[in-house]
């Protein structure tokens, strides 16, 4: 069939032609050869300019489209359809991004004009080789899995689990409610944080659509989307929680005592525990490592089982239900889903490595998961703000931006702790007399209310210094600084160097990315950005999805945020996850590797390096064979092949050296 080619020239209002000139260029490729009609217009993309494509299609016989504009990723799915509805198979059409390779990289618009005719001819060679292909349709499986029970995970799990369709929603702790649970109160509105979690947690704990799956983690994610295969280990409790009925007994009776993570180590747990007095599940499980039974069955001995047996001399009774089962094993749970949203949350930045602020080394520096703690009134201390010495506080400074804003640790800003900070001093001047010092760089009351905050605390007294702390130190240089902490530091707006003593320093410690992000991102394929956060698919357009299609991202893995960003970030991914399955199929991309079965000679290196496990061996034929739902077309494979038994639709040698040289031509 005689190729009859259509070039059309985006301005991208000054985005492009601000460098580019379009006029010349779509000029030069009506000289190419093939093309029929070249045009340029200002905006493409717009309802017009695809109506100009479908027009030429319909009226000029217009077998091929090239548009040259900005990024394939935005707008090739747009031309594509409208090719499609003017009658001409989407495959036929090449895209020229002469936006981010042309206009936004040099401001010589003589270079930038000469190099747009390049990729334009470029892809006028290319089209000329395209074949028509067709997507196929997949079925999608209607559950979700949900993986973290923080505040994200339990928002997106019921508002899927709300429209009806089934939710798997795994956490690595015996119960859900995350770092938000460790929390007093909450800003602006200073809400106690356990009175609207809570709730939460009990409908996940109770919906009849969501299968809890606590105290377990994910161990092997395969298929695609729609189809996904996963694999879930739920860790041995040593309880049978269908018997467990939470009395706590077993944890009154157990000798053993350990620091207790959830109290931020302040406070102390047994071996067998609950993890919080609201868990949910209300169960109890019990710690293998410092389970003194446990232990001593490893070496041959049977020591303790105070719990199960109860201590007869003083009359204590043990579990009288019979759920203690110490011959309990880890378990596989298999489970089919057709969206997965990944919500596995933060962790705090270690304020040990910032070594000049004492973390670690003086008693009375805390970060700022340890003061929610101690002024929790569930907390260790029952809400009474103490030093290490039992006596209360007479001057206490907060500290902003441990670790974040800091170019030796991380660049970026927490965006919660300016305000976490401020909502400290509030509850300081609620539970104690002692004077509240705030260090800042800048503070940043972005939210709604937030700024209204800020001012309230500057009414109720709290001293903001601007400047950052170079030290902490109890080396006193003054009589009034003995016993105390001194931080010393530059006053910014009074230009100065200047001393102050406290009894107290609170760490606002800047949020960061798990420390199992990289293992997690490469079970289920999702990338990673600079900063370690998992990386969304587009951060305006499509802040919630990722590069693989049916995995979803919400709350604090995709970024720092506070808390009703990261509720609105949850249900938007359940929005998305229950669009794709209320579609009941999905369409899978035809651009996809190809293996010739006569060529393959069976040495699997196209298996070893597929990065999305789309190519497996057939064993009775001893070849490879290619799963197009899995595959992303990325080409690995047919590089990697070394019989050249592999091609990939849309990508063939054909079309890659015209595409080569026609940008030499």
């Amino acid at each position: 069939m005689e190729p009859r080619i259509g070039v059309y020239v985006c301005h991208c209002g000054s985005n492009i032609a601000g460098t580019v000139e379009c006029a010349e260029v779509s000029k030069y490729a009506q000289s190419l050869p093939g093309v029929k009609v070249a045009r340029d217009y200002k905006f493409m993309c717009s309802d017009p300019g695809q109506e100009m494509i479908k027009k030429d299609i319909r009226e000029m016989g217009l077998n091929r489209v090239v548009v040259a504009s900005c990024s394939p990723t935005m707008h090739e799915p747009t031309f594509r359809r409208a090719c499609q509805d003017a009658g001409l198979n989407p495959y036929f059409f090449e895209m020229a991004n002469i936006r981010e390779h042309c206009s936004w990289v040099t401001e010589d618009h003589k270079d930038a004009t000469e190099k747009a005719k390049a990729l334009v001819s470029a892809a006028a060679y290319r089209v000329y080789y395209h074949q028509p292909l067709e997507k196929r349709e997949v079925e999608i499986n209607p559950n979700t899995l949900i993986v973290g029970g923080g505040i994200a995970g339990i928002q997106a799990a019921l508002k899927i689990a709300d429209s009806g369709h089934k939710v798997f929603l795994v956490e690595r702790e015996p119960s859900i409610g995350g770092h938000m649970a460790q929390l007093d109160k909450t800003f602006p509105t200073l809400d106690c944080s356990a009175c609207i979690l809570t709730p939460k947690m009990t409908l996940v704990g109770s919906h009849p659509n969501i299968t809890l799956l606590t105290y377990s983690e994910v161990e092997q994610v395969g298929g695609y989307v729609g189809n996904f295969h996963v694999k879930v280990r739920k860790k041995a409790r040593y309880i049978d929680w269908n018997k467990c009925t939470g009395c706590g007994r077993c944890t009154e009776i157990c000798p053993t005592k350990v620091p207790n993570l959830f109290e931020e180590k302040l406070g102390e747990r047994r071996a067998v525990y609950k993890h919080f007095a609201q868990a949910v599940p209300n169960r109890v499980v019990i710690d293998a490592e410092t389970c003194r039974h446990i232990q001593g069955l490893k070496q041959g001995k049977d020591l303790c089982r105070l719990c199960q047996k109860g201590i007869e001399k003083k009359g204590i009774v043990g579990c009288e239900t019979g759920a203690i089962d110490f011959n309990q094993k880890d378990e596989i749970v298999e489970l089919e889903v057709g969206a997965i949203i990944v919500a596995t949350g933060f962790n705090l930045f270690d304020a040990s490595r910032i070594y000049q602020y004492g973390y670690g080394r003086y008693d009375n520096v805390l970060t700022s998961l340890e003061f929610e703690r101690m002024i929790n009134s569930a907390g260790p201390t029952g809400g009474h703000v103490k030093l290490k010495n039992g006596n209360e506080p007479e001057a206490i400074a907060l500290i902003h931006c441990v670790g974040s804003r800091d170019e030796k640790y991380h660049a970026y800003c927490s965006r919660v702790c300016c305000m976490y900070s401020m909502k400290f001093a509030h509850l300081l001047k609620e539970h104690t007399h002692a004077a509240v010092y705030e260090f800042y760089i800048d503070i940043r009351s972005f939210g709604k209310g937030y700024e209204e905050f800020y001012n309230r605390m500057l009414n109720e007294g709290t001293v903001f210094i601007r400047g950052k702390p170079a030290e902490i130190t109890d080396v006193a240089e003054k009589p009034e600084e003995k016993g105390k902490l001194v931080v010393q530091f530059e006053d910014t707006l009074a230009g100065k160097q200047r001393r102050i003593p406290v009894d107290m320093v609170i760490l606002g410690c800047g949020l960061e990315p798990q420390v199992d992000t990289n293992d997690v991102g490469r079970m289920f394929n999702i990338s990673r950005s600079a900063d370690g956060f998992f990386l969304e698919k587009h951060p305006k357009l499509d802040p919630v999805a990722t590069m693989t299609d049916g995995i979803f991202i919400a709350g604090c893995c995709q970024s720092p945020k506070d808390i009703p960003d990261t509720v609105a970030q949850a249900s938007a991914a359940a929005a998305e996850a229950l669009s794709l399955i209320d579609r009941g199929k999905v369409e899978v991309e035809a651009a996809t590797a190809v293996i010739d079965a006569k060529l393959c000679s069976g040495c699997r290196l196209c298996e070893s390096v597929c990065p999305y496990t789309a190519i497996t061996f057939d064993t009775a034929k001893k070849v490879c064979q290619v799963n197009a739902a899995l595959c992303k077309g990325c080409g690995a494979c047919v590089g990697g092949c070394t019989a050249d038994a592999i091609s990939l639709n849309h990508y063939t040698n054909e079309q890659i050296l015209a595409q080569m040289e026609g940008a030499l031509a």
